[in-house]
């Protein structure tokens, strides 16, 4: 893929191909499947005023949409967002505990779910194969399962273990740069109108926080896609995971979101292609503006009698990555319990405890 710059992202986007018009059904049938218990956005237009008047409202909202479509803007209301902080855990130590969910307009959710119909109709339906999130027909279980199996598949050989590196970001949803994202849409083959619909969508978004019944001053913002709207999700995997693969048949780089696990499958002691594969995946993050934070951990399955009892640790950078004897894959347990670096009773012990075997 070429590198992108915004400048290039810019001249690479003429907005010469028309929008994507909307029927009126289409808004309808939104409309009248809206969950009337979501909260309002800061326009304070109600779920259920939608739904019970849409054959009233529908037609001056289908206008609203396709003129926002047409001439790839979105009107400012539609990107207003009340930021609500929400614990990620019950032990709350610091602000980067809490899970900043933005609350946004109901008809501005309506008409990003018809964006994304237009979008997934545009791409390729095999992108991303290793991207489990987001999906329909898909869980954690299927990430789960993808990687137990090519892992217990792959132990069954002669002097074969394996190490499994599982990757925390830091805040990867705030990276999001638009005008990058942008190009790489065009380059998926998505209507131009449609990638600069969404690079406005992403520009220029207003919010404050609000705790209780206090709100914070108003800022703009021209990075990240906002959790909690409905479009956030797909652009995410549309900007990052669907380009980080494994460049090695030894490798397999298995994704829920933005929770990824690199799993490398190595014989006779050779590490050679599941470092390399470390360090391009660390050359990704550097061009896609990601960090990987201090909670990315690994695990090494071994259970050969004559395994090595000192395998060498794995850096990143000047951090050497903290060795651990359970993982958390995906939301679930994938290696659960303290033989795993020291397995005296060979590899039929089971990798997950009973109570866990499904995630």
């Amino acid at each position: 893929m070429p590198v992108l710059t915004e400048k290039t992202a810019i001249l690479s986007c003429p907005s010469t191909i028309s929008a994507p018009a909307l029927g009126t059904h289409e808004v309808r049938h939104v409309f009248r499947s809206i969950n009337i218990r979501k909260a309002a956005g800061p326009d304070g237009v109600l779920g259920r005023v939608l739904k019970e008047c849409a054959a009233e409202l529908t037609d001056i909202f289908t206008l609203i949409f396709n003129i926002s479509l047409s001439t790839s803007w979105v009107p400012a209301c539609f990107k207003a967002a009340n930021i609500v902080p929400i614990p990620k855990q019950s032990n709350v130590t610091c602000l980067n505990d809490y899970r900043p969910v933005a609350l946004t307009s109901i008809p501005a959710k309506c008409l990003e779910r018809l964006v994304i119909k237009h979008i997934k109709a545009a791409i390729p339906p095999s992108l991303d194969t290793y991207q489990f999130a987001y999906k329909e027909n898909r869980s954690t279980e299927d990430a789960v399962a993808i990687v137990l199996h090519t892992l217990l598949k792959h132990l069954e050989g002669k002097n074969t273990y394996a190490r499994l590196l599982f990757v925390d970001y830091s805040s990867a949803f705030k990276t999001i740069r638009p005008f990058k994202l942008r190009a790489k849409l065009h380059l998926l083959g998505l209507n131009t109108a449609l990638c600069n619909w969404i690079a406005d969508f992403l520009t220029n978004r207003t919010q404050s926080v609000r705790v209780g019944k206090h709100t914070s001053s108003t800022i703009a913002i021209n990075t990240r896609a906002p959790q909690g709207c409905v479009l956030s999700p797909l652009l995410y995997t549309l900007h990052f995971t669907h380009d980080c693969f494994a460049s090695s048949s030894s490798n397999l780089i298995v994704k829920f979101a933005d929770d990824t696990t690199v799993l490398g499958l190595i014989t006779n002691n050779n590490e050679v292609d599941y470092r390399s594969e470390v360090q391009h995946l660390l050359s990704w993050c550097h061009n896609n503006n990601l960090v990987l934070n201090k909670k990315t951990k690994e695990i090494i399955m071994d259970f050969r009698k004559n395994k090595q009892l000192n395998h060498q640790p794995l850096s990143i950078g000047a951090e050497v990555v903290e060795r651990v004897t359970r993982g958390d894959c995906h939301g679930g347990p994938v290696l659960g319990s303290s033989h795993c670096l020291s397995c005296e009773q060979g590899p039929t012990t089971p990798l997950l405890p009973e109570e866990t075997e499904k995630c």
